[in-house]
């Protein structure tokens, strides 16, 4: 008689924590998601493990969600000093489907070699996480360039509103990159990124 007390006790008690939690925040379909941090700037840190990537480990990494134009949002990302790199998500006007592509620059703001590269969505509409596999382009640049180990990447962006999350992953057999943004703290906009001069007035 006492355990059956005690163990309905304990249940009653268990009943009332979970019925008094907070509920979790939905996170925002992901478009909604990417403009309540556009004009934004965020420092974030890697959390995989991964050797190959102490050297971003080392660096202070900066996003800017910089341009938010209806279905167009660029993202320039600083690591340290070098401010080559920036993430373009553009819908593809398919019901909510995105497309990802990576832009490089030279300090002098020309193209580099290895640019251009990504995929298009293959996740829910909306969703807040999209993975990106690589498409023919970037599988025909990544031959071109002699990385063919790179033709199997996946890479997803995931805005998780309900936590304060921007998350950018990068995975293929034996590699695995994820970096992570909080987005309950903004930081000062970094310098301007590295691109073609302006053109003569």
């Amino acid at each position: 008689m006492m355990i059956r007390l005690a163990a309905a006790t304990a249940f009653a008690l268990f009943s009332a924590a979970c019925a008094s939690a907070p509920a979790a925040t939905p996170d925002l379909p992901f478009a909604e998601g990417v403009a309540t941090v556009c004009g934004k700037a965020f420092e974030g840190r890697v959390v995989s493990d991964d050797v190959a990537d102490d050297a971003w480990r080392a660096e202070r990494i900066v996003m800017y969600v910089r341009d938010c134009e209806p279905g167009l949002v660029r993202i320039p990302l600083s690591v340290g000093e070098d401010r080559s790199r920036t993430w373009v998500l553009s819908a593809t006007g398919e019901g909510g489907a995105w497309e990802l592509r990576h832009i490089h620059r030279h300090e002098d703001g020309s193209l580099d070699a290895l640019t251009s590269y990504g995929g298009y969505s293959i996740s829910a509409l909306g969703a807040a996480r999209q993975e990106f596999p690589a498409d023919q382009s970037t599988k025909d640049l990544f031959d071109q360039e002699n990385i063919p180990v790179s033709k199997a990447n996946v890479w997803a962006v995931e805005v998780r509103t309900g936590s304060n999350l921007f998350a950018y992953e990068l995975r293929r057999p034996e590699r695995f990159f994820r970096v992570e943004f909080d987005l309950t703290q903004p930081v000062e906009i970094p310098p301007p990124h590295w691109a073609p001069p302006a053109p003569p007035l």
